[in-house]
């Protein structure tokens, strides 16, 4: 049995459109659902308890998406098992698609479904932004940006070694090597970016908070262990640099303004990140609200 694991911490708001595509399919042989509602002060877990009995709810104290993912694994029933984070919305099909993925690939460990993001109704900067964003290669061929991950029972594994981060789909991406992960793009995923560019901006924050943290950890890693051959965790960058966006350039110079104001989201970014990094502050969540409205 297929088993998805939602994390949820306050998304009241949004978790009722992601049920709703998950439970589209009517067969009464659909995947198992477990719903972990973590710190919630809100209706998530009411909102998730309305949608019927394929639907389990379970409440934990901690606003941990960490937590919310191992309790997760505590009741989920079978493999291939999905984690999707509650604010995306994927349907029943594109579950079937990614399973079907994994099932027919017996050397894949994790796969990921392409995505959509509806820029309709943000700003131009956030806008530009993302038709870069999305063409950059470490975001095309990596699982990380997506609020969905998918892993076989033997790619559960690999995810269960690794520490709690605020980089986890990231981390998550990189914990495989380039022949055991997938996008598998016949399956989608809608994520709704933030609207303004201050969210964009919190976001972006962090992004580059959570990457130095990852950052360290892969040098930790490298650390203990320097005569062992490096796993794919230890080495693998999601890192974008110039030549990427030069590269970019050359193949569509169209973009020229959207790379000015990628470049000026990174710099803002990078700055806002510093004293989170000096304190070694990676648990504070700056969270878009407006990727949730409506």
């Amino acid at each position: 049995m297929t088993s998805i694991v939602i994390p949820a911490h306050n998304e009241g708001r949004v978790i009722g459109r992601l049920l709703d595509a998950l439970l589209a399919d009517t067969s009464v042989s659909g995947p198992d659902i477990v719903v972990v509602c973590n710190g919630c002060t809100d209706d998530t877990a009411r909102v998730a308890a309305g949608r019927g009995d394929r639907v389990r709810v379970v409440e934990i104290p901690t606003p941990s998406k960490h937590q919310a993912l191992r309790v997760g694994d505590e009741h989920a029933k079978g493999f291939p098992r999905l984690y999707v984070d509650a604010d995306v919305v994927v349907g029943a099909a594109d579950v079937r698609a990614l399973v079907g993925a994994l099932e027919r690939n017996p050397e894949l460990l994790a796969a990921a479904p392409g995505r959509d993001i509806p820029l309709a109704g943000c700003a131009w900067p956030v806008r530009a932004y993302y038709r870069v964003w999305q063409r950059l290669p470490a975001v095309r061929e990596g699982l990380f940006g997506r609020g969905v991950i998918a892993v076989t029972e033997p790619g559960h594994e690999r995810l269960a070694a690794l520490p709690p981060l605020m980089a986890d789909d990231l981390a998550a991406s990189l914990a495989f090597g380039p022949g055991e992960r997938r996008v598998v793009e016949a399956a989608r995923v809608v994520v709704r970016p933030p609207r303004t560019w201050s969210d964009l901006i919190r976001r972006r924050v962090r992004a580059a908070t959570s990457s130095a943290e990852f950052e360290r950890y892969q040098a930790a890693r490298r650390a203990e262990a320097p005569e062992r051959a490096p796993e794919p965790v230890s080495e693998q960058t999601a890192r974008t640099g110039t030549a990427d966006l030069r590269a970019l350039l050359w193949a569509r110079p169209a973009l020229l303004p959207g790379v000015v104001v990628f470049v000026v989201a990174a710099l803002a970014a990078r700055r806002g990140s510093r004293k989170a990094i000096r304190d070694q502050d990676f648990s504070t969540w700056l969270r878009d609200e407006s990727s949730r409205q409506g």
